[in-house]
Protein backbone atom coordinates (compact mmCIF):
# COMPACT_ATOMS: atom_id res chain seq x y z
CA UNK A 1 0.00 0.00 0.00
CA UNK A 2 1.44 3.13 -0.60
CA UNK A 3 1.65 6.46 1.41
CA UNK A 4 1.44 10.11 0.35
CA UNK A 5 1.37 13.50 1.51
CA UNK A 6 0.12 16.81 0.01
CA UNK A 7 -0.84 20.15 1.43
CA UNK A 8 -3.98 21.78 1.98
CA UNK A 9 -5.32 25.26 2.40
CA UNK A 10 -6.56 24.31 5.67
CA UNK A 11 -7.45 26.84 8.88
CA UNK A 12 -9.10 27.09 11.65
CA UNK A 13 -12.12 29.23 11.54
CA UNK A 14 -12.72 31.07 15.23
CA UNK A 15 -16.27 32.21 14.87
CA UNK A 16 -15.58 35.02 18.16
CA UNK A 17 -13.30 37.20 15.84
CA UNK A 18 -14.63 36.01 12.43
CA UNK A 19 -10.92 36.12 11.31
CA UNK A 20 -8.72 32.86 10.08
CA UNK A 21 -6.48 32.64 13.27
CA UNK A 22 -5.50 29.33 14.58
CA UNK A 23 -7.25 27.62 17.44
CA UNK A 24 -4.78 27.49 20.66
CA UNK A 25 -5.96 24.76 22.91
CA UNK A 26 -6.93 25.68 26.77
CA UNK A 27 -3.83 24.43 29.32
CA UNK A 28 -5.10 21.38 31.67
CA UNK A 29 -5.86 24.16 34.16
CA UNK A 30 -8.05 25.69 32.54
CA UNK A 31 -10.79 22.56 32.19
CA UNK A 32 -13.43 22.56 34.89
CA UNK A 33 -14.46 19.73 37.07
CA UNK A 34 -16.00 16.95 34.96
CA UNK A 35 -20.01 17.91 34.61
CA UNK A 36 -20.91 14.20 34.13
CA UNK A 37 -23.02 14.49 30.99
CA UNK A 38 -23.15 12.68 27.60
CA UNK A 39 -22.52 13.74 24.34
CA UNK A 40 -24.31 11.85 21.49
CA UNK A 41 -23.82 12.61 17.78
CA UNK A 42 -27.26 12.14 15.61
CA UNK A 43 -25.83 11.61 12.20
CA UNK A 44 -29.22 12.25 10.63
CA UNK A 45 -31.00 15.06 12.61
CA UNK A 46 -27.61 16.77 12.75
CA UNK A 47 -27.68 17.35 16.47
CA UNK A 48 -25.75 16.63 19.25
CA UNK A 49 -28.16 15.33 22.08
CA UNK A 50 -26.62 16.42 25.70
CA UNK A 51 -27.87 13.27 28.64
CA UNK A 52 -27.62 14.09 32.28
CA UNK A 53 -26.22 11.56 34.58
CA UNK A 54 -29.77 11.16 35.64
CA UNK A 55 -29.99 9.77 32.03
CA UNK A 56 -32.55 12.82 30.57
CA UNK A 57 -31.60 14.53 27.39
CA UNK A 58 -31.38 17.74 29.05
CA UNK A 59 -29.92 19.50 26.00
CA UNK A 60 -29.60 19.26 21.81
CA UNK A 61 -26.88 21.28 19.90
CA UNK A 62 -27.85 21.93 15.95
CA UNK A 63 -24.14 21.07 14.51
CA UNK A 64 -22.93 20.37 11.28
CA UNK A 65 -24.22 17.87 8.35
CA UNK A 66 -23.77 14.11 9.47
CA UNK A 67 -22.52 14.55 12.94
CA UNK A 68 -20.17 11.02 13.79
CA UNK A 69 -17.25 10.49 15.69
CA UNK A 70 -16.02 12.40 18.93
CA UNK A 71 -13.10 12.88 20.98
CA UNK A 72 -11.79 14.65 23.75
CA UNK A 73 -8.71 16.51 23.85
CA UNK A 74 -5.77 15.41 25.87
CA UNK A 75 -6.91 17.99 28.72
CA UNK A 76 -10.63 16.82 28.19
CA UNK A 77 -11.29 20.68 27.73
CA UNK A 78 -12.54 20.88 24.33
CA UNK A 79 -14.08 18.03 21.89
CA UNK A 80 -13.93 17.04 18.34
CA UNK A 81 -16.87 16.08 16.35
CA UNK A 82 -16.06 14.31 12.74
CA UNK A 83 -18.49 16.47 10.60
CA UNK A 84 -18.84 13.65 7.31
CA UNK A 85 -20.83 15.85 4.88
CA UNK A 86 -19.71 19.25 6.05
CA UNK A 87 -16.30 17.64 5.10
CA UNK A 88 -14.65 19.83 8.76
CA UNK A 89 -14.30 19.06 12.15
CA UNK A 90 -15.70 21.08 14.60
CA UNK A 91 -14.46 21.81 18.25
CA UNK A 92 -16.17 22.77 21.02
CA UNK A 93 -15.83 23.45 24.71
CA UNK A 94 -16.80 20.54 27.33
CA UNK A 95 -18.01 23.24 30.10
CA UNK A 96 -19.62 25.31 27.92
CA UNK A 97 -20.51 23.35 24.61
CA UNK A 98 -19.70 26.49 22.76
CA UNK A 99 -18.50 26.07 19.32
CA UNK A 100 -14.97 27.45 19.55
CA UNK A 101 -13.59 26.54 15.76
CA UNK A 102 -13.34 24.15 13.06
CA UNK A 103 -10.51 22.72 10.92
CA UNK A 104 -11.99 22.72 7.48
CA UNK A 105 -10.93 20.57 4.26
CA UNK A 106 -11.04 17.44 5.93
CA UNK A 107 -12.19 14.97 3.44
CA UNK A 108 -15.29 13.10 5.06
CA UNK A 109 -14.34 12.41 8.53
CA UNK A 110 -15.98 9.32 10.04
CA UNK A 111 -13.96 8.64 13.02
CA UNK A 112 -10.46 9.36 14.78
CA UNK A 113 -7.68 9.16 17.34
CA UNK A 114 -5.76 11.56 19.27
CA UNK A 115 -1.95 10.94 19.16
CA UNK A 116 -1.04 10.95 22.78
CA UNK A 117 1.45 14.14 22.44
CA UNK A 118 -2.23 15.94 22.37
CA UNK A 119 -1.38 17.53 19.08
CA UNK A 120 -2.01 15.32 16.02
CA UNK A 121 -5.75 14.06 15.11
CA UNK A 122 -5.51 10.82 13.08
CA UNK A 123 -8.45 11.08 10.80
CA UNK A 124 -10.03 8.26 8.66
CA UNK A 125 -11.50 10.11 5.16
CA UNK A 126 -13.80 7.16 4.13
CA UNK A 127 -14.50 8.97 0.30
CA UNK A 128 -10.50 9.41 0.02
CA UNK A 129 -9.62 6.04 0.89
CA UNK A 130 -7.21 7.70 3.40
CA UNK A 131 -6.31 8.69 6.86
CA UNK A 132 -5.40 12.06 7.21
CA UNK A 133 -3.12 13.73 10.14
CA UNK A 134 -4.31 17.38 11.42
CA UNK A 135 -2.48 19.20 13.93
CA UNK A 136 -5.51 20.49 16.36
CA UNK A 137 -4.11 23.44 17.38
CA UNK A 138 -3.24 25.32 14.79
CA UNK A 139 -5.64 23.43 12.46
CA UNK A 140 -2.65 22.28 9.93
CA UNK A 141 -2.39 19.64 7.63
CA UNK A 142 0.36 17.53 8.30
CA UNK A 143 0.50 13.90 6.39
CA UNK A 144 -1.62 11.52 4.44
CA UNK A 145 -1.89 7.68 4.27
CA UNK A 146 -3.67 6.19 1.74
CA UNK A 147 -5.99 3.12 2.33
CA UNK A 148 -8.29 0.44 1.33
CA UNK A 149 -11.94 2.05 0.40
CA UNK A 150 -13.99 2.95 2.79
CA UNK A 151 -11.50 3.11 6.18
CA UNK A 152 -13.64 4.08 9.60
CA UNK A 153 -11.94 2.36 12.97
CA UNK A 154 -8.53 4.51 14.14
CA UNK A 155 -6.56 3.54 17.18
CA UNK A 156 -2.97 4.78 18.15
CA UNK A 157 -1.00 2.94 20.63
CA UNK A 158 0.03 4.44 23.82
CA UNK A 159 3.85 5.38 22.66
CA UNK A 160 2.48 7.18 19.48
CA UNK A 161 4.48 5.25 17.00
CA UNK A 162 1.75 2.37 15.41
CA UNK A 163 -1.43 4.17 13.93
CA UNK A 164 -4.31 1.08 13.06
CA UNK A 165 -6.95 1.91 10.71
CA UNK A 166 -9.74 -0.61 9.33
CA UNK A 167 -10.51 -0.45 6.03
CA UNK A 168 -14.49 -1.80 5.40
CA UNK A 169 -14.60 -2.92 1.93
CA UNK A 170 -11.24 -3.98 1.46
CA UNK A 171 -11.71 -6.32 5.04
CA UNK A 172 -7.79 -4.81 5.84
CA UNK A 173 -6.36 -3.64 8.83
CA UNK A 174 -3.54 -1.08 8.16
CA UNK A 175 -0.31 -0.57 10.24
CA UNK A 176 0.96 2.72 9.69
CA UNK A 177 4.47 3.48 11.12
CA UNK A 178 4.28 7.19 12.39
CA UNK A 179 7.79 7.69 12.88
CA UNK A 180 8.85 6.06 9.69
CA UNK A 181 5.74 7.99 7.55
CA UNK A 182 4.68 4.68 5.86
CA UNK A 183 2.34 2.04 5.53
CA UNK A 184 4.26 -0.77 7.08
CA UNK A 185 1.58 -3.87 6.65
CA UNK A 186 -1.59 -4.54 5.57
CA UNK A 187 -3.60 -7.26 7.35
CA UNK A 188 -6.33 -9.53 6.07
CA UNK A 189 -9.32 -9.87 8.39
CA UNK A 190 -12.74 -11.00 8.42
CA UNK A 191 -15.65 -9.21 6.18
CA UNK A 192 -15.65 -5.46 7.09
CA UNK A 193 -13.81 -4.27 9.73
CA UNK A 194 -14.91 -1.29 11.58
CA UNK A 195 -13.66 -0.56 15.07
CA UNK A 196 -10.67 -1.42 17.36
CA UNK A 197 -9.84 -2.22 21.21
CA UNK A 198 -6.43 -2.35 23.17
CA UNK A 199 -6.61 -4.50 25.66
CA UNK A 200 -4.85 -2.44 28.29
CA UNK A 201 -1.03 -4.33 28.31
CA UNK A 202 -1.50 -3.47 24.41
CA UNK A 203 -0.68 -7.06 23.25
CA UNK A 204 -3.63 -7.46 21.61
CA UNK A 205 -5.81 -5.41 18.99
CA UNK A 206 -9.60 -6.24 18.94
CA UNK A 207 -11.30 -5.76 15.49
CA UNK A 208 -14.91 -5.53 15.10
CA UNK A 209 -15.90 -7.81 11.59
CA UNK A 210 -19.60 -6.36 11.14
CA UNK A 211 -20.45 -8.76 8.27
CA UNK A 212 -18.68 -11.82 9.54
CA UNK A 213 -20.57 -11.68 13.15
CA UNK A 214 -17.23 -11.88 15.18
CA UNK A 215 -14.26 -10.03 16.34
CA UNK A 216 -10.32 -10.71 15.13
CA UNK A 217 -7.51 -10.46 17.32
CA UNK A 218 -4.68 -9.30 16.24
CA UNK A 219 -1.01 -9.96 18.35
CA UNK A 220 0.51 -6.19 18.28
CA UNK A 221 4.05 -7.93 18.71
CA UNK A 222 3.63 -9.89 15.46
CA UNK A 223 0.97 -8.22 13.17
CA UNK A 224 -0.89 -11.71 12.73
CA UNK A 225 -4.38 -12.72 13.42
CA UNK A 226 -4.17 -14.82 16.70
CA UNK A 227 -7.86 -15.79 17.20
CA UNK A 228 -11.61 -15.09 16.77
CA UNK A 229 -14.92 -14.73 18.73
CA UNK A 230 -18.27 -15.21 17.67
CA UNK A 231 -21.74 -14.05 18.51
CA UNK A 232 -24.80 -15.23 18.05
CA UNK A 233 -28.05 -14.32 20.56
CA UNK A 234 -30.70 -16.49 20.95
CA UNK A 235 -33.42 -15.91 18.35
CA UNK A 236 -30.82 -14.61 15.81
CA UNK A 237 -29.32 -15.65 12.11
CA UNK A 238 -25.72 -15.84 12.15
CA UNK A 239 -26.46 -12.95 9.12
CA UNK A 240 -27.90 -10.32 11.27
CA UNK A 241 -25.37 -10.34 13.95
CA UNK A 242 -23.12 -7.50 12.71
CA UNK A 243 -20.79 -6.16 15.43
CA UNK A 244 -19.57 -2.58 15.00
CA UNK A 245 -18.03 -0.83 18.46
CA UNK A 246 -16.27 -2.53 21.22
CA UNK A 247 -14.55 -1.58 24.41
CA UNK A 248 -12.25 -3.33 26.78
CA UNK A 249 -12.45 -2.42 30.39
CA UNK A 250 -8.82 -0.59 32.09
CA UNK A 251 -8.48 -3.82 34.24
CA UNK A 252 -8.40 -6.20 30.50
CA UNK A 253 -10.72 -8.33 32.15
CA UNK A 254 -14.11 -7.56 30.25
CA UNK A 255 -14.62 -6.33 26.95
CA UNK A 256 -18.27 -5.15 25.11
CA UNK A 257 -19.07 -5.28 21.83
CA UNK A 258 -22.29 -3.70 20.21
CA UNK A 259 -23.62 -6.45 17.77
CA UNK A 260 -25.72 -4.06 15.53
CA UNK A 261 -28.66 -5.07 13.83
CA UNK A 262 -28.70 -8.13 16.68
CA UNK A 263 -29.85 -5.44 19.16
CA UNK A 264 -27.75 -6.74 21.93
CA UNK A 265 -24.22 -5.77 23.61
CA UNK A 266 -22.07 -8.52 24.34
CA UNK A 267 -20.07 -9.15 27.50
CA UNK A 268 -17.24 -10.91 26.81
CA UNK A 269 -14.72 -12.88 29.22
CA UNK A 270 -11.13 -10.97 28.23
CA UNK A 271 -8.59 -13.60 28.95
CA UNK A 272 -11.03 -16.82 27.86
CA UNK A 273 -12.09 -15.45 25.10
CA UNK A 274 -15.67 -16.77 25.65
CA UNK A 275 -19.36 -14.51 25.64
CA UNK A 276 -20.49 -14.56 29.24
CA UNK A 277 -24.05 -12.79 27.96
CA UNK A 278 -25.92 -11.01 25.80
CA UNK A 279 -28.18 -7.79 27.28
CA UNK A 280 -30.99 -6.81 24.75
CA UNK A 281 -30.89 -3.11 23.96
CA UNK A 282 -32.18 -1.29 21.15
CA UNK A 283 -32.24 -1.42 17.19
CA UNK A 284 -28.78 -1.61 15.52
CA UNK A 285 -26.53 -1.23 18.29
CA UNK A 286 -23.54 1.01 17.63
CA UNK A 287 -21.64 3.13 19.25
CA UNK A 288 -20.70 2.53 22.84
CA UNK A 289 -19.08 4.25 26.06
CA UNK A 290 -18.11 3.17 29.24
CA UNK A 291 -18.65 5.48 32.41
CA UNK A 292 -15.46 6.45 34.45
CA UNK A 293 -16.44 3.83 37.46
CA UNK A 294 -17.37 1.54 34.60
CA UNK A 295 -20.50 0.83 35.88
CA UNK A 296 -22.52 2.58 33.17
CA UNK A 297 -22.64 1.29 29.53
CA UNK A 298 -24.02 3.37 27.57
CA UNK A 299 -25.00 2.33 23.51
CA UNK A 300 -26.15 4.51 20.47
CA UNK A 301 -29.28 2.81 18.98
CA UNK A 302 -28.98 3.54 15.41
CA UNK A 303 -32.52 2.40 14.48
CA UNK A 304 -34.66 3.29 17.21
CA UNK A 305 -33.08 6.68 17.51
CA UNK A 306 -31.77 6.31 21.47
CA UNK A 307 -29.47 5.51 24.10
CA UNK A 308 -29.33 2.33 26.11
CA UNK A 309 -27.75 2.58 29.41
CA UNK A 310 -26.75 -0.49 30.60
CA UNK A 311 -25.26 -1.65 34.64
CA UNK A 312 -22.12 -3.37 34.47
CA UNK A 313 -22.99 -5.66 37.67
CA UNK A 314 -26.31 -7.25 36.86
CA UNK A 315 -26.07 -6.84 32.44
CA UNK A 316 -29.76 -5.66 32.37
CA UNK A 317 -30.56 -2.00 30.74
CA UNK A 318 -31.70 0.85 33.13
CA UNK A 319 -33.46 2.93 30.89
CA UNK A 320 -33.42 3.56 27.16
CA UNK A 321 -33.30 7.56 26.35
CA UNK A 322 -34.45 9.09 23.17
CA UNK A 323 -32.53 11.51 21.23
CA UNK A 324 -32.04 12.23 17.99
CA UNK A 325 -32.24 10.74 14.87
CA UNK A 326 -29.49 7.87 13.86
CA UNK A 327 -27.12 8.26 16.95
CA UNK A 328 -23.56 7.36 15.73
CA UNK A 329 -20.98 7.82 18.93
CA UNK A 330 -21.11 9.04 22.71
CA UNK A 331 -18.50 10.84 25.07
CA UNK A 332 -19.31 11.01 28.87
CA UNK A 333 -17.31 13.74 30.93
CA UNK A 334 -16.86 12.05 34.26
CA UNK A 335 -13.00 12.15 34.30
Amino acid sequence: MTTGCRWRNIFVWTLKRLSLLPLLLLPASAAEAASGLAIVTNERSNTLSILSPEFEVVGTIETCARPRGIHFSADRSQFFVGCADDDLIAIYDTSTHELLGRITGVPAPETFDLHPDGKRLIVSNEEDAAATVYDVTTGEFLAEFLTGEEPEGVQVTADGRLVFVASEAANLVHVIDLDAGDVIRDILVDTRPRRFALTPDERELWVSAELAGIVNIIDIETLKLVDDIQFLPTGFRPEQVTPVDLIISEDGQRAYVALGRANHVAVVDVPKREVIDYVLVGKRAWGLALSADEKRLYVANGLSDDVTIIDTDTFRAITSVAVGRVPYDILIDDR
